[in-house]
């Protein structure tokens, strides 16, 4: 019995069991994919009997086509997969717990964003004018006003968009968190989303792929577009939009941190403080997204530009 409990076992197990828990399909599917990596090494292996050096032999593959990132989240995957081993009785020791410090720490890189205001503003003009479908460049023009994660932005449908309320509702399945984010809308977005919702679309999706309307676009597609004008993967991604409004909005000082930081979704390590300000700065947060729109149509016409306020 005892042999028949391999790593590719217990790691279907402990996969399932996050499937059932409510783990986002992207972090499911980078599991599975781990799992895979791992099979050729450990994966018909005992759990119980794979030692140290077997897992470092099998991480090792990834570093040496330079993959350290990779190597170190299956490190990490791996760890939770004999954690679990552990915990059902299955295994008695962590190896993945003996190889913390052993793999190369990869250098931090960045989502690529142009930070400067009258760079923001060429980026801003350039969208106006692209001239490749109206879905992709309506969502490239509503992504620094909502400045959302790609992933929320392209998977929103309509029943999501509030227009009487003007608030964008991301459920907290489609979040970095699981926990659900409000948007509220300035005057420019809801124009954006009028337009779109004029076009007629089939389907539920704001942003359906060009093959199909009963599927999102692709992850791709806005990194494509930014492509096609003329921004580099060094110069600018979908998700830079949001390092844009993080850093133009804490640059402008007229706004609480706390505020920004709920705009963004980002997390509040500290429950109480989280609960009192996801209401705290409701109201802020509109005038602040009104204030943001006003201001990206500004630079776009080649106007005005923030000028630090800190310490205000």
């Amino acid at each position: 019995m005892a042999a028949r409990m391999t790593f590719r076992v217990v790691a279907d197990e402990f996969i399932e069991r996050m499937e059932l828990e409510g783990k986002a399909l992207a972090t499911l599917k980078k599991m599975r994919w781990f799992r895979d990596v791992l099979e050729p090494t450990i994966g018909n292996r005992p759990i119980a009997d794979i030692t140290a050096h077997e897992l470092l032999k099998a991480l090792k593959r990834f570093e040496r086509k330079e993959h350290y990132e990779s190597a170190i989240r299956a490190r990490s995957f791996s760890g939770r997969v004999f954690r679990y081993a552990v915990a059902t009785l299955r295994a008695q020791h962590n190896p993945a717990d003996i190889l913390r410090g052993a793999l190369i720490t990869p250098k931090v890189k960045h989502h690529a964003a142009l930070l400067e205001p009258a760079k923001v503003g060429e980026l801003l003009r350039a969208i106006d004018g692209y001239g490749g479908r109206i879905e992709t460049r309506i969502a490239l023009q509503l992504a620094p006003h909502v400045y959302l994660r790609p992933g929320e932005l392209r998977k929103t449908q309509w029943s999501e968009i509030d227009f009487e309320a003007a608030v964008w509702r991301v459920p907290a399945e489609r979040t970095k968190m699981r926990k659900p984010h409000t948007v509220p809308l300035s005057t420019q977005a809801l124009d954006l989303l009028r337009q779109l919702r004029a076009m007629g679309n089939a389907g539920d999706y704001l942003f359906p792929a060009n093959s199909t309307f009963r599927k999102p676009i692709c992850e791709n597609t806005l990194n494509i577009a930014l492509r096609r004008l003329g921004f580099t993967s060094d110069e600018m991604t979908s998700h830079g939009f949001r390092s844009i409004a993080s850093t133009l909005l804490n640059e402008s000082g007229l706004w609480h941190p706390d505020a920004i930081e709920r705009s963004l979704a980002h997390r509040e390590r500290d429950s109480v403080r989280a609960a009192y300000h996801r209401g705290a700065h409701w109201e802020e947060r509109v005038r602040m997204a009104q204030w943001w729109s006003d201001y990206l149509c500004k630079l776009r016409d080649g106007a005005e530009v923030i000028r630090p306020k800190f310490g205000t």
